[in-house]
Parts: C-alpha cells; sequence; structure tokens
C-alpha cells in the first residue's frame, strides 16, 4: 500500500497508469470473458512505460532535470557532467585538463569504482569538483530493477560515495538514463534529484573525435547539461580516450562564446 501511495504522488502519466490497472481488474471480475481485453490494455500500458523509461530526458515517469535553472542560463552558465570514473588512467588527466582552463565539472561516480580508487575521487573534489550518484554497481538492467533494487543500488552508492568523501551526493544520475516508474518514489526518499542532460557526444560509442565535437558543438548554448565520460570512453585510433581529444577544443569553444562552465550544485544554489 505504501508503494501505491508513493507512486500516486507521481506524474499524471503515472497516476493514469495506476488507475488504469485498478478499472482493468474490476473489469475482469465483473466481466471474466473479457480477460484478453484487459490483458491487451496493461500489456499496452506497460509498453509504452517501457519506451517511456528509455528516453533519457523524459519527464513522464518523474522529475528530471535536462537543462540548469532558467536564472543560470541567463547568466551564460553550462555544466560539464562526466560519468562512469573514476578512471585511473583517464580521469587525472581529464583534471589536469579542467585546471588548465580553471574549470569546475560535476563527476558521476560509480560506487563500485569509487571503493576500487578512493583517493582518486578525494582528488576530485580537492581540485573543486562535485561527485554525484551514479549507482553502485551500474547495472545493464537497471532499468529492470524494483523499489527494494533501487533502494539498494543508490542507498549504497549514497554511503560509499559519502564516506569517501565526506559529502553526500545531491544529484542521481541513471545508467544510460533509463528507468521505470520505480525510481522516483526512492529518489524521494533519498534526497535525490534526477539529472540528464542537454547534449551528448556518444563518447562510448565512437572514437571518430571529430563527429564527437560536432555533436557537442551543432546545439550548445546557455543552461545546457553536457554528459560525456572518463570511464568506459571510446578510443581513438591512437588508444586515446575520446574525451582526452574533444575536451581541450570543446571548452574552447564554449569560452569563445563566452560561457561559464559551473558544477550543478553551483548552478541551483545560485538560482
Amino acid at each position: 500500500m505504501h508503494l501505491i501511495q508513493s507512486l500516486w504522488q507521481g506524474t499524471q502519466f503515472v497516476r493514469a497508469s495506476l488507475l488504469l490497472h485498478g478499472v482493468v481488474l474490476i473489469a475482469t471480475l465483473i466481466w471474466p470473458e473479457q480477460w484478453l481485453t484487459s490483458l491487451t490494455l496493461l500489456a499496452l500500458n506497460h509498453l509504452i512505460i517501457a519506451i517511456v523509461g528509455m528516453l533519457p530526458r523524459s519527464t513522464w515517469l518523474g522529475s528530471n532535470i535536462t537543462r540548469l535553472p532558467d536564472a543560470a542560463a541567463q547568466r551564460q552558465e553550462i555544466a560539464l557532467t562526466i560519468d562512469d570514473g573514476p578512471d585511473p588512467e583517464v580521469t587525472p588527466r581529464v583534471l589536469d585538463l579542467l585546471a588548465e582552463h580553471n574549470i569546475a565539472a560535476t563527476f558521476f561516480i560509480i560506487g563500485d569504482k569509487a571503493e576500487r580508487y578512493p583517493e582518486l575521487c578525494k582528488e576530485i573534489v580537492q581540485r573543486g569538483h562535485d561527485i554525484e550518484n551514479h549507482t553502485q554497481s551500474h547495472q545493464h538492467h537497471f532499468a529492470f530493477l524494483g523499489p527494494d533494487g533501487f533502494k539498494k543500488e543508490l542507498q549504497t552508492a549514497q554511503a560509499t560515495l559519502t564516506a569517501i568523501t565526506g559529502r553526500a551526493p545531491s544529484f542521481f544520475r541513471a545508467p544510460a538514463g533509463n528507468r521505470n516508474p520505480f525510481l522516483e518514489p526512492v529518489l524521494n526518499q533519498l534526497g535525490l534529484k534526477l539529472v540528464s542532460w542537454s547534449l551528448r557526444g556518444f563518447d562510448t560509442q565512437t572514437g571518430n573525435v571529430e563527429r564527437v565535437k560536432r555533436r557537442l558543438l551543432a546545439s550548445l548554448q546557455a543552461g545546457a547539461i553536457v554528459l560525456l565520460h572518463d570511464g568506459n570512453a571510446a578510443r581513438t585510433q591512437n588508444k586515446s580516450a575520446v574525451i582526452l581529444e574533444v575536451l581541450p577544443a570543446f571548452i574552447q569553444a564554449a569560452q569563445d562564446a563566452q560561457l561559464r562552465f559551473v558544477t550543478l550544485r553551483q548552478a541551483q544554489s545560485s538560482s
């Protein structure tokens, strides 16, 4: 009952889905011979939920930050977010690049990796960046978990990252951005805000640096939340992580456009 109450506090789409389940149950009890129609309606509803859950920027299943607040956009701010680390080879070089340009970024860290490289996580924070929650184990079937599975992944990562850095994450990003309706109540319980992105270069899928640059720069504007990867990064022909080749040119283009890099926390707290 508590779970249903939590879901009922969600979006109109989630409430409509709950209502549909209730109506179908009652209708099946009254007209059992129409069971196939009832089953078809529920199957269609679950298909829509699955499709929506695979749209990272969708707000149908709950709150989802896809851009910085309007006030941040008016200040010409953008947020660089870096996922799937820390990586002992790539992350230190990313930190050096950011330091060269005096830029703060937001790192969405996987708890298991943080436990393997705690000193690297501490260095991220010491160098002026923020660390946020990207689950404990980055399961590929994350979107198929139930409430208990979500809570375990998020709560464990929250404890891991807080213990290492001394600072509790405020934001969460789902693996590949995929989720289902059970995630929203868990986020609310843990006090986390879901974040996706407005720009991504698909830098885990291609080693073509120019293609990644074009994707990032084509729609770059104030208020953007940009996604790149230090972990699971694709490699160029020279075996270099794509982010290391893309980042200098991207930073320069953003600065030429008079855009200012901030962390997600900075953008939210100043708005």
